[in-house]
């Protein structure tokens, strides 16, 4: 674990997804970022490993709208649908250690094993259902070209002492240390290479923040179990270690989060009524 940074050499970073118009949620995790980021630097990273989702003109509404709120950052932009060489090596290193395993297993098929009789009430973790381990006995020469590759938790928690990371946002405490028996049963062999795109969020977040040299990790709290996933990667791949810190999420008046489909609360909806920059930070406590 590394200790806080301080903030005139914090570099952090916003990585959204062009999948749909940015909201207010958005909103607030870039503005808080570059807050953190104070005298350091901030960053735009834009995930569009799923090209089946991404569109050109959803990037560069980001950008406009990124910019219309004051916010700059160096170009150029880190983009993931450019960093499959990276993934590559991610992926072979820890075939290497032996923690890889293919897997066949539709969600169906998941859905499915966990239904059983036998079986447990089904446990949700950061990735959905925890997977029951149908394929993990499968080694890594057995792989198929549409096979997904999952970590063997239990054999990347044997290979790693024990880790913790610096927690400096203000909903958990300070240090927070990872518990491999919670990991095993909450979070459990998650995907780090989907069939169609060759990685995953958890594999390339981490990859990706090692490259840009991020020392603090900002985001929303819905990631915050995500953070023991990435803590672990970076062990096995022995990629440096960031702080953390997870902001409240930005809710509806039902207090539902917001989703990209909710347009009336769209920065763009915002801005052709007629919003300015300070009242979207009025709206968001900032």
């Amino acid at each position: 674990m590394q200790g806080a940074m301080p903030p005139e050499g914090r570099i952090t970073r916003f990585a959204p997804s062009p999948t749909g118009p940015l909201h207010l949620g958005h909103a607030y995790a870039a503005l808080i970022a570059a807050q953190r980021a104070g005298a350091g630097q901030f960053l735009l990273r834009i995930e569009d490993i799923d090209q089946s989702r991404c569109r050109a003109d959803y990037e560069a509404q980001i950008y406009d709208d990124l910019r219309w709120l004051g916010l700059t950052w160096p170009m150029p932009v880190m983009r993931q649908s450019t960093r499959a060489p990276a993934y590559r090596a991610a992926l072979a290193r820890l075939a290497g250690l032996g923690v890889l395993y293919p897997c066949a297993c539709s969600r169906a098929d998941i859905r499915a094993a966990l239904s059983a009789p036998q079986e447990s009430a089904p446990v949700h973790g950061p990735d959905g259902l925890v997977y029951p381990g149908t394929c993990r006995a499968r080694p890594m020469a057995q792989a198929q070209p549409d096979d997904a590759l999952r970590l063997n938790l239990r054999a990347a928690l044997a290979r790693v002492p024990a880790l913790s990371f610096h927690e400096a946002g203000p909903l958990h405490a300070p240090l927070q240390p990872l518990n491999p028996d919670w990991m095993l049963e909450h979070v459990g062999d998650v995907v780090l290479s989907r069939r169609d795109m060759g990685t995953s969020y958890h594999l390339s977040v981490v990859v990706d923040d090692a490259a840009q040299g991020i020392s603090e990790v900002t985001r929303g709290d819905d990631l915050f179990e995500a953070s023991f996933i990435h803590i672990l990667l970076q062990a096995l791949l022995e990629l440096p270690q960031p702080s953390y810190y997870h902001h409240k999420l930005i809710r509806d008046s039902e207090g539902k989060r917001l989703a990209k489909r909710d347009d009336a609360r769209a920065i763009a909806q915002f801005r052709s009524d007629g919003a300015t920059p300070q009242d979207i930070r009025l709206m968001l406590g900032l």
